[in-house]
């Protein structure tokens, strides 16, 4: 009979009650270094010229990829579910929310 590896425990994850209703967010920076992603997330309003931050995530390389495939996956199970997301540049609607720029990422501010 083969040794069966015991089952690894269960991760156990808190959230402060004051960050349980969570943030709204329609835009977002990128910013990169050589050890890091930050990313900001921000709320732009119509008829407001300025955006305001009101959470930064700062995630390593490996952090990084590892919430690109979360996300690619759980986007993909979402149109599998609900259809198409369809992306807001290609219609005629007001340019608020996440976009992206030429050279997204490339430097503090853009993205």
């Amino acid at each position: 009979m083969a040794d069966v590896p015991p089952p690894a425990p269960q991760l156990q994850v808190d959230i402060d009650p004051a960050k349980a209703d969570g943030s709204y967010s329609n835009l977002a920076f990128l910013h990169l270094s050589a050890s890091e992603f930050i990313l900001d997330f921000a709320r732009m309003m119509p008829g407001v010229p300025r955006a305001k931050v009101h959470d930064r995530i700062i995630l390593t390389p490996q952090g990084a990829k590892g919430l690109l495939r979360l996300l690619e996956t759980n986007v993909k199970n979402f149109e599998e579910q609900h259809g198409e997301i369809k992306d807001p540049r290609q219609s005629n609607a007001n340019p608020i929310g996440f976009q992206s720029s030429p050279g997204a990422g490339d430097a503090p501010g853009t993205g």
